[in-house]
């Protein structure tokens, strides 16, 4: 064999463990086949839409609904950030109010049985029943929208965050108390990192939910016009019959979805890698 065929750690007698490279294999694997997958899916459209000749007013073929998305890319990408602003800021709203209402469920009783039933009432009312008359009452429609994108991911992020915080260890709550660990460090060591799991569950959900509540308050507000989001792009479309485009303005919603899903994933990951037993991967 010559040297120049040798793999690098060999000639330097490292072996390389087989593990690694089993890992680095699954990671390509998990890049690979959500595209290949979603390649052959429109793949498969493509052809269906032009062998049954379908018109492109019923179903649109993936080619047209990118040359349609290169076509208004301009107000496309205009909607789409409405649409980012709008969720990203009821999720951040979403975020500060549940955990800090999270935080005074936990550590008191008295409060949590006071207004619990309030945040049950605002999660199971419809948002499209309500969004009419938050729209009535708010003469702003961007705060109308963002107060009804925030209804529908506030919920989440209270309800676990209160879960989180009273789900520590009750043998290591009296450890804390025993060594007299003043509330701070208990809040700090002990109620927060057994909060964190089930915070950055409620991420994942609310991050999809406030993207679902921002569209759907837009769909109810019917705005239109140019400072608009992707939510009245859909609606303009389906008006004129412009069936291309809306798909186009549909492609970029989930688009957007996933990418706060991956964004979203990303942070548990980051956040519980290292020490929680979701995120720690095991040897096989």
């Amino acid at each position: 064999m010559s040297i120049s065929t040798i793999d690098p750690a060999v000639a330097e007698g490292e072996i390389v463990d087989p593990r690694i490279l089993l890992e680095q294999r699954e990671r390509r694997l998990r890049v690979i086949m959500p595209i290949v997958s979603i390649l052959a899916v429109l793949g498969l459209w493509e052809f269906l839409v032009r062998y049954n000749e379908v018109p492109h007013y019923l179903i649109p073929a993936p080619s047209l609904i990118a040359k349609t998305l290169v076509q208004d890319w301009s107000s496309l990408m205009q909607s789409a950030a409405f649409t980012v602003k709008l969720t990203l800021l009821s999720l951040s709203l979403a975020i500060v109010g549940g955990v800090l209402l999270g935080m005074l469920f936990a550590l008191s009783r008295t409060v949590e049985m006071c207004l619990f039933p309030f945040a049950v009432i605002l999660q199971v009312t419809p948002i499209i029943a309500i969004a009419p008359l938050i729209l009535i009452y708010v003469s702003n429609t961007f705060f109308a929208l963002l107060i009804c994108a925030w209804i529908v991911a506030f919920f989440p992020i209270l309800s676990n965050t209160a879960i989180g915080l009273r789900s520590a260890d009750h043998n290591l709550r009296d450890m804390f108390r025993l060594y007299q660990a003043t509330p701070w460090q208990r809040l700090r060591h002990l109620l927060i990192p057994s909060a964190l799991p089930y915070f950055m569950a409620a991420l994942k959900i609310a991050g999809g939910l406030s993207l679902i509540g921002a569209v759907v308050a837009e769909f109810v507000a019917g705005t239109a016009g140019q400072n608009t989001g992707l939510a009245s792009r859909i609606l303009e479309s389906s008006f004129r019959n412009e069936i291309p485009r809306m798909f186009a303005a549909l492609f970029l919603v989930s688009v957007l979805g996933v990418g706060i899903f991956l964004v979203t994933s990303w942070l548990s990951n980051l956040v519980l890698g290292h020490w929680h037993e979701s995120e720690i991967k095991r040897e096989t």
